[in-house]
């Protein structure tokens, strides 16, 4: 149990509007609001969520819920169904499907695992069709959360928060198997030192003292547009969304210092956690603090786009082949690694889509 919130404070601790103002919509805010929806209601904290090409809806199970199942697609009935059993996964939240349908998980070996993986596995087919060691490009507090997928490019981006200081983000080749560490330190994913409240309560973390710490988590979000041109992130714990062109990460020959240089401040944003990028350029989040969805259009505004007391905790969206985004609500902030020691969580969590303001990659 040390090392469990040891390692928890570790991750923690760095872990509409009118159509020329959002992409090329003429939907309003209230008719988003209007088309949210339940897809499921389950007794299990999810993590991320994909969905396939095929209309799959596969979720992670959160380990702070510290659940045996680690990923599972969700039936038509709304029932948790073990997924990728075979890929031996220890601890994923991080995972994402491409348009061939392979379905990329990212295992941070957070429950007790020895080896920090990027797994890619083929539901059709039901076997492991990569498994890339990232142990060389991680810390000791390393906790690989999210990513960007762009199999057009054989290139994954991953979110790598670490301890604060020594957040990163990972680029990985998937043709050569291969990784590196990039923007370590940079200010674009280190976290701000302010306080994530949610509902009158703040984030905390009980140490084995008995003490209080108010986490700080760097670099989370972190998505594609469209073309893959440009990476979106940013840190949870941060008020600014940045982007750098997704060449300028590739490039290895790129100097540390130049690299840095490249980086571009986009927008201003709440804290949050999980991101997407619909064909427009809009970019959804979660606004944490405010049980809300917010989108940050073209014109780099952020407006919230509904606030509803179920969107409670959104972690992450993808875009189905349905034409819907997909979210969960997973009451992070509720669970005892986050709420002082004690669960307060009210479960059923859920599962659930609206109609976004404009058409998305299915997966993203």
């Amino acid at each position: 149990m040390k090392r469990f919130f040891a390692i928890a404070y570790g991750l923690m601790a760095m872990a509409l509007v009118a159509c020329n103002d959002i992409g090329t919509t003429s939907k309003s805010n209230q008719n988003v609001s209007d088309s949210l929806e339940i897809v499921a209601e389950l007794d299990k904290g999810p993590g991320n969520i994909t969905v396939t090409p095929d209309g799959e809806v596969v979720v992670s199970l959160h380990q702070f819920y510290n659940h045996e199942l680690r990923v599972a697609s969700v039936s038509d009935e709304g029932q948790l169904v073990p997924f990728a059993a075979d890929a031996d996964v220890n601890s994923v939240l991080g995972l994402q499907a491409d348009a061939e349908g392979v379905v990329w998980l990212l295992d941070n070996a957070m429950r007790g695992g020895a080896t920090r993986r990027l797994v890619g596995w083929d539901p059709s087919a039901e076997r492991v069709v990569a498994d890339i060691d990232l142990t060389d490009v991680t810390t000791d507090s390393a906790f690989l959360n999210d990513l960007a997928v762009d199999p057009g490019r054989n290139t994954v981006y991953i979110a790598d928060p670490a301890g604060g200081a020594d957040a990163a983000i990972i680029v990985v080749d998937l043709e050569r198997g291969t990784a590196r560490r990039v923007l370590e330190g940079h200010k674009s994913v280190i976290p701000e030192d302010i306080d994530l409240i949610i509902d009158g309560t703040p984030l905390q973390i009980r140490q084995d003292d008995g003490t209080m710490v108010r986490p700080r988590v760097g670099i989370n979000p972190i998505a594609l547009d469209k073309e893959g041109e440009w990476l979106y992130y940013g840190p949870m714990h941060g008020r600014t969304m940045y982007r750098i062109r997704t060449a300028d990460l590739r490039n290895s020959d790129l100097a540390s210092e130049d690299r840095a240089k490249k980086v571009e401040r986009w927008a201003d944003k709440p804290i949050c956690d999980g991101i997407s990028i619909d064909d427009a350029g809009n970019i959804y989040l979660g606004d944490l603090a405010n049980n809300a969805i917010g989108v940050i259009g073209s014109d780099r505004e952020y407006r919230v786009l509904m606030s509803d007391s179920r969107l409670s905790w959104i972690d992450a969206f993808s875009f189905g082949p349905d034409g819907y985004l997909y979210t969960v609500a997973n009451q992070l902030h509720r669970s005892a690694v986050l709420n002082g020691g004690e669960s307060a969580t009210r479960p059923p969590y859920l599962i659930l889509k609206f109609r976004p303001l404009s058409e998305g990659t299915t997966g993203r």
